[in-house]
């Protein structure tokens, strides 16, 4: 499957955004799906994902977005997203949408396909 993330932009504090990751090339619902971001001089992190269809469409968050964030997918148009409300400075970073098929969503070291990021920017 490939992955093509966007909906990055700038926005302010408080602010809402949403992003999309649009999947080819693969049955989609069999795919567990997440997100992750790197800021700057940082790490990759997770970020949210929801399990594929045989995992119920199980969601998992990030303790710094849960509240916050909130990630969904609709099959028929394989596509996930991920909805960003309250939006801090923080939370500025390169955002990626990755998959993994069959995937258990909390356990995060195993997404192992990777969309290209969009970039979210949230000036204070």
């Amino acid at each position: 499957v490939q992955l093509q993330a966007y909906g990055g932009g700038l926005v302010q504090a408080g602010d809402s955004l949403r992003l999309s990751c649009a999947a080819s090339g693969g049955t989609f619902s069999t795919y567990t799906m997440g997100w992750f971001r790197q800021a700057p001089g940082k790490e990759r992190e997770f970020v949210a994902g929801i399990s594929w269809s045989g995992g119920g469409g199980a969601t998992y968050y990030a303790i710094s977005v849960k509240g916050r964030f909130t990630v969904s997918r609709d099959n028929a148009k394989n596509t996930v997203y991920l909805q960003m409300n309250s939006l801090k400075p923080e939370d500025t970073a390169v955002y990626y949408c990755a998959a993994v098929p069959f995937g258990i969503v909390y356990v995060t070291q195993n997404y192992r396909i990777w969309g290209q990021g969009t970039q979210v920017t949230v000036s204070s």
